[in-house]
């Protein structure tokens, strides 16, 4: 019931910042939880991190914890994920998800590359 589009992704270096957004079109943004997923090439899928409607339940993988946060804007139709100290490791296809832990991650974006390479 939601698309999402994800940019932000690009090439930087170790230690280095980027920002990821994800855009939303639909009219229930408000009101389901979102959540970040990363593959890199010939690994599994992983969770990131994840965010409930109203921001109250947060969650991240223990590999990213105190470095990358995550945030929604409900007037904007947005969720943020902001990446710091970046390593070659966090280097994948990033992607957005719309549902739930409970009920699945029923719409996905189209994914944004994140390359961290020196």
């Amino acid at each position: 019931q939601v698309q999402l589009v994800e940019s932000g992704g690009g090439l930087v270096q170790p230690g280095a910042s980027l920002k990821l957004s994800c855009a939303a079109s639909g009219r229930t943004f408000g009101r389901i939880a979102m959540a970040w997923f990363r593959q890199a090439p010939g690994k599994e899928r992983e969770f990131v991190a994840s965010i409930s409607r109203s921001s109250y339940n947060i969650a991240y993988t223990d590999s990213v914890k105190g470095r990358f946060t995550i945030s929604r804007d409900n007037a904007k139709n947005t969720v943020y994920l902001q990446m710091n100290s970046l390593k070659p490791d966090d280097t994948a296809v990033y992607y957005c998800a719309a549902g739930s832990a409970g009920n699945g991650w029923y719409n996905w974006g189209q994914g944004t590359q994140v390359t961290v390479s020196s």
